[in-house]
């Protein structure tokens, strides 16, 4: 029997899912996959196998199969699973939740914008995890295999400045099945952002791919097909033309770091007042002094990027239900359309 175990880094937001794949040998005797797997597997238990065949997790042959599945001479076995560990390094903050929805499993949470979702370098505390660890009080929650451990429950993220949906595992079995549903992109992922200009067509896909920015590695960028970047895909439709800004949606079908970001960026259409990619400055309309003031102030009313994750779906993990959750735009967002929107309806009446 020859094994043979890759780390892989899926992509940002699922670092640390570790695969394994094992090739059978060709004496193999008939044994049940889990009874066989526990002995060739490290710090992974048989009820835990189990969980992972039932999600889809492990695989023999490329094919989904039962917990009593009996393996045979040659079979390959592929193996993606994450590794449970109970929070020990974060300080468990009062920070007031929103929360969606919840039930013994999973929670959905509307994330504020200004809130980081873990811990991390200038970070230690204020974050939505440091809000988990205090809410939950101190129940052991999974976490990815190859995670720090101050992640606990998350399958996902968005950045600091956006705002909107996230959906939290409370259990191992949860975050099995979640994570299983994020790494074949059948997770429903839906944003509203405004951005500046009207893209062209209305409504398309991006596909680029992505990597960290060798001129600054807090950013990313487009990355040349063939050159190392990771696959990347957003469909996007615009929802309002507004003169020099636009709202649209964006539909995620893989989930990198900064992807809407990135993306509309590179066809020439910013995020409004998104700082790091060249948004908090006037790019579309004649720059005078009433249009600039007018600009300066709704990036006073919307001080960060104009992204809301607005809605998540997704397949129950348990229960297998269809979970669908929509959130409003949050009041920033809102004021600085309306503010648009009324400085269009002068915009005609002055016409």
């Amino acid at each position: 029997m020859s094994d043979k175990t890759t780390d892989v880094n899926i992509d940002e937001v699922h670092s640390g899912l570790q695969i394994q794949e094992i090739k059978v040998d060709g004496k193999q005797s008939p044994l049940r996959i889990d009874r066989f797997l526990v002995d060739r597997t490290e710090n992974i238990s048989r009820h835990k196998i189990q969980l992972g065949i039932k999600a889809g997790l492990i695989r023999v042959n490329e094919q989904q199969v039962k917990p009593n599945y009996k393996v045979r001479p040659n079979d390959f076995i592929r193996i993606v699973y994450p590794k449970p560990v109970v929070i020990d390094s974060v300080i468990p903050e009062d920070i007031p939740l929103d929360i969606v929805y919840e039930d013994a499993y999973l929670m959905v949470v509307n994330k504020p914008a200004g809130m980081v979702v873990h811990p991390g370098i200038s970070n230690y505390s204020g974050t939505l995890v440091n809000a988990l660890a205090y809410y939950i009080k101190h129940s052991e929650l999974p976490v990815l295999e190859g995670n720090p451990m101050d992640r606990p429950g998350l399958v996902h993220r968005i950045d600091k400045d956006t705002s909107g949906l996230l959906v939290v595992a409370k259990t191992e079995e949860a975050l099995v099945g979640l994570a299983k549903q994020f790494y074949d992109h059948t997770v429903h992922r839906r944003y509203i952002a405004m951005v500046w200009g009207e893209p062209e067509p209305s409504e398309g896909s991006i596909d680029l791919e992505l990597g960290r920015d060798p001129k600054n590695r807090t950013r990313m960028t487009v990355i040349p097909q063939g050159e190392g970047g990771k696959h990347a895909v957003t469909h996007y439709k615009v929802v309002e033309p507004m003169y020099y800004i636009s709202m649209i949606e964006c539909r995620l079908e893989t989930g990198r770091t900064h992807q809407i970001r990135v993306h509309l960026k590179h066809i020439g259409h910013p995020l409004f007042n998104d700082r790091h990619y060249g948004g908090d400055t006037i790019r579309k309309g004649t720059v005078y002094s009433k249009y600039k003031q007018f600009v300066m102030n709704c990036f006073k009313i919307l001080p960060r990027q104009a992204l809301h994750a607005k809605s998540l779906g997704f397949v129950h993990p348990v229960t297998g239900e269809e979970m669908y959750f929509e959130t409003p735009l949050p009041e920033d967002m809102e004021g600085a359309l309306n503010k648009w929107r009324n400085y269009l309806s002068q915009r005609k009446i002055e016409e």
